[in-house]
């Protein structure tokens, strides 16, 4: 690997600091640290192509073997992806191209994981090229099985831990951790003309798109927000016995991630619901009381 791969690798990893939950933190065994990132960098890379933020230069697009002149083809990268995902799963034919999916490799084959994971994830950004409104609830629950909760799935894989009734839980707090990211992301998610608020709702509230475009939002908006967040909340409820249903490291690992949702639900809160000029985010030490009363809870 070139020093300058290595450095487009460790600036999509790099990301994961900037996340509501901690995504492979210091206290798991350094073998799930690992394979989280593996999963990390593939999943931030998907979405990376799938909003437009991929490095400039086209070094992605030359990674799969694309021009660089196609870095801004979205659906072209997501299929190449797909393509180079493919790879990961063949032990006989090439190795993938792109450096995060040679790294996840690896993790693929130690932890025995299914490609239907990764490629729902990449389903959801090829969703988002084509669907920038979800008219229902049901709907964007349909988007977030695709976009979010693989994700959890894959945790539970890394971590041998799998059970239907885990992945029931697990489902639950994934598509709450996605709903809290959108309604942190309002504005930014208008700005790349996606709105992730059910539109029944939005009219039930009498919410406008030029009301989400206001540089605050007014009453309206903000009740619409705190019905979203107050469903999102009972998700997470829902999904929370997921933690007291593991031991060790692994149970403090999961309340991060619940307490990651309720701490950004506390900041969109404390912010009056009014999540358009910026994301509301929770500090460290809000995030951590809130891993301490999940044990509470479910220790």
């Amino acid at each position: 690997m070139s020093a300058g791969t290595d450095a487009h690798e460790r600036a999509v990893l790099g990301k994961a600091t900037s996340e509501n939950f901690p995504v492979a933190p210091f206290f798991v065994p350094r073998a799930w640290r690992a394979d989280l990132m593996a999963v990390y960098g593939y999943a931030r890379l998907v979405d990376d192509m799938g909003d437009g933020d991929l490095a400039p230069g086209g070094r992605d697009a030359e990674l799969l073997g694309l021009g660089r002149d196609r870095a801004d083809d979205r659906l072209a990268m997501l299929d190449a992806l797909e393509t180079d995902l493919a790879r990961v799963f063949d032990l006989r034919g090439p190795a993938p191209r792109h450096p995060l999916l040679r790294a996840l490799g690896p993790t693929v084959h130690r932890c025995g994981l299914s490609p239907d994971p990764f490629r729902g994830l990449i389903e959801a950004n090829r969703q988002d090229q084509h669907v920038r409104r979800y008219g229902t609830y049901d709907e964007l629950l349909a988007y977030c099985e695709l976009s979010a909760n693989p994700v959890g799935r894959l945790v539970l894989g890394i971590t041998g831990t799998a059970s239907p009734e885990r992945i029931r839980r697990s489902d639950a707090v994934c598509t709450a951790l996605q709903i809290v990211e959108h309604l942190q992301d309002v504005a930014e998610d208008l700005a790349r003309d996606r709105i992730y608020l059910p539109a029944e709702d939005m009219a039930r509230f009498g919410v406008t798109e030029s009301d989400l475009a206001a540089p605050s939002g007014g009453a309206a908006v903000r009740a619409l927000i705190a019905y979203e967040a107050r469903r999102a909340g009972e998700l997470l409820n829902e999904g929370t016995p997921l933690v007291g249903s593991v031991h060790g490291r692994l149970k403090l690992l999961l309340a991060g991630f619940v307490a990651g949702g309720r701490a950004a639900l506390k900041a969109v809160a404390a912010a009056g619901h009014d999540v358009l000029p910026g994301p509301p985010k929770p500090t460290k030490l809000s995030l951590l009381r809130e891993v301490g009363a999940t044990l509470r809870r479910e220790g």
